[in-house]
């Protein structure tokens, strides 16, 4: 039943929801399971927007750890529209919908077990607009994006898949 036993998987935005989900069921099926999520709480705090969150937290993992068996890119960007999204909300929501998981992906290259995988959570929503919602459609575009590339970049190395949960 431990599937998973001595792999190591890495959440973002696991203190809550979806991420909350994934976490306890990797830690059920005897995974070592290591969050990071802005919200207080017994794992890593951290605002993934900032660069320097991201290489703290990858150090830590990679310093009790060793290497990572999967990366689950879930952190929710912020969903806000035309009519009431600031620029630096946008650039927001890019940070913690893009870029994070692809630097995350870069900072633990070196350090993906074979066979390893990164999951990033997407949504119908990059395909699937609704009004006032640019911030949020456009993280999930650019992460459905990203996991191409990354498929691409990994080929051989590291499985990259998107979930795209919706309505």
């Amino acid at each position: 039943m431990y599937y998973f036993k001595n792999k190591v998987a890495v959440v973002t935005g696991g203190a809550n929801g979806i991420g909350k989900c994934i976490a306890e069921e990797f830690s059920k099926y005897g995974a070592i399971v290591e969050v990071i999520d802005k919200e207080p709480g017994n794992h890593f705090v951290g605002d993934i927007s900032r660069k320097e969150v991201l290489e703290d937290f990858a150090k830590h993992v990679i310093d009790k750890h060793g290497h990572i068996d999967f990366l689950v890119n879930n952190a929710l960007p912020l969903m806000k529209g035309l009519d009431d999204c600031s620029y630096e909300e946008f650039q927001y929501a890019l940070s913690v919908g893009v870029t994070a998981p692809f630097y995350l992906s870069k900072l633990f290259s070196p350090y993906f077990s074979q066979g390893s995988s990164i999951i990033n959570i997407s949504s119908s929503r990059d395909r699937m607009s609704q009004p006032q919602t640019e911030s949020y459609t456009a993280a999930k575009g650019g992460i459905a994006s990203l996991t191409h590339a990354l498929a691409a970049s990994f080929s051989g190395r590291v499985r990259v898949n998107s979930i795209s949960p919706g309505c």
